[in-house]
């Protein structure tokens, strides 16, 4: 399986029995997976999905929530490509339902974004929102310099209603239009794997995350392999020893880090090739090149200490062998 079909498959076990998370993660799927149709001059809502497990959880949550019995129809993939998709339809009673979802406002307009009540819910409504989005329109790449989480949306409307909701819960989002089609966009590795975890996948993201630290320590000794320059050898070689370290560090102390101590260890190795200074910059609020190594000292001596006395190895015992710090 894919990524993305991973990350599907997980979402669609997530039940979350709140009546109005269960009515958000809902109208987004109906929303970005294909909306409102007129069929016979009758308004008609259809979902298209990309798999027979969740057209079926959507058929039962229409009929749970909504007391509509839908249509399932599997669509066969064109040109032997693919297993096709499948479509979720309510023709009997369509209007009713785009109505009572906020798809149809009360002059029977189609909603171009978002139902207003659903982007400024509870943080557990908008995570569903993003849920039942990338259920429908999602798509994960592999760790890398192009990683990124994507969700296709159906209007520029939509697309900045999901970028709201994504900052509401502390999810790093951007609209942006690829060969005219809007799209939203998380692309930073730690964006990604919060994205994930908010949406319910949560194994996904752990896997994910363990993915991407592994290419970042390969790219980090590719990187040590192919410099010219001795003093951007010694300076990888450096941050390679200085993350391996403060990763030993947090091992070693667990919960009893000083959360100043947590906060400077976790910036390190979210911005594995980045300067002191650098670093700085990132924290929040802002800090000094000196502030930001004063913590990360403080930190690896705490976690020493506490490595002599329990006599396990301490904090220089993850440094991979050959580099020096």
């Amino acid at each position: 399986m894919s990524l993305t079909a991973d990350v599907k498959a997980e979402l669609i076990g997530v039940r979350d029995p709140r009546p109005s998370v269960r009515i958000a993660e809902l109208t987004s799927l109906l929303r970005f997976a294909g909306g409102l149709h007129s069929i016979a001059n009758r308004v008609a809502v259809e979902a298209e999905v990309d798999s027979d497990p969740l057209a079926r959880r959507v058929a039962r949550d229409l009929m749970e929530i909504y007391g509509v019995r839908p249509e399932l129809v599997h669509v066969q993939g064109s040109g032997g490509r693919g297993n096709g998709h499948f479509a979720v339809r309510v023709i009997e009673g369509g209007e009713t339902l785009a109505r009572q979802t906020g798809l149809l406002d009360q002059r029977r307009r189609p909603v171009r974004g978002l139902p207003n009540k659903l982007t400024t819910g509870s943080r557990p409504d908008l995570a569903a929102v993003w849920r039942g989005a990338f259920l429908a329109a999602g798509a994960l790449s592999d760790p890398g310099r192009s990683a990124s989480l994507e969700i296709t949306c159906p209007s520029g409307e939509a697309a900045m209603a999901l970028v709201g909701a994504a900052h509401r819960i502390g999810i790093a989002a951007k609209a942006r239009e690829v060969r005219g089609v809007p799209r939203v966009v998380v692309r930073e590795g730690e964006a990604i794997r919060t994205a994930l975890a908010h949406m319910g996948a949560e194994r996904a993201a752990a896997e994910w995350d363990q993915m991407r630290q592994r290419r970042e320590v390969r790219a980090g000794v590719n990187r040590l392999v192919n410099f010219d320059d001795a003093n951007l050898r010694r300076s990888a070689q450096a941050a390679v020893a200085a993350c391996a370290r403060v990763e030993r560090a947090l091992e070693i102390l667990g919960a009893d880090v000083p959360e100043h101590l947590r906060e400077a260890g976790e910036l390190r190795l979210a911005h594995r090739d980045a300067s002191l200074d650098e670093l700085g910059h990132h924290a929040d609020p802002p800090l000094t090149k000196d502030a930001v190594a004063g913590r990360i000292r403080r930190l690896l001596a705490m976690a020493d200490k506490k490595a002599e006395a329990d006599g396990i190895p301490g904090t220089e015992s993850a440094v991979p062998a050959g580099v020096q710090e």
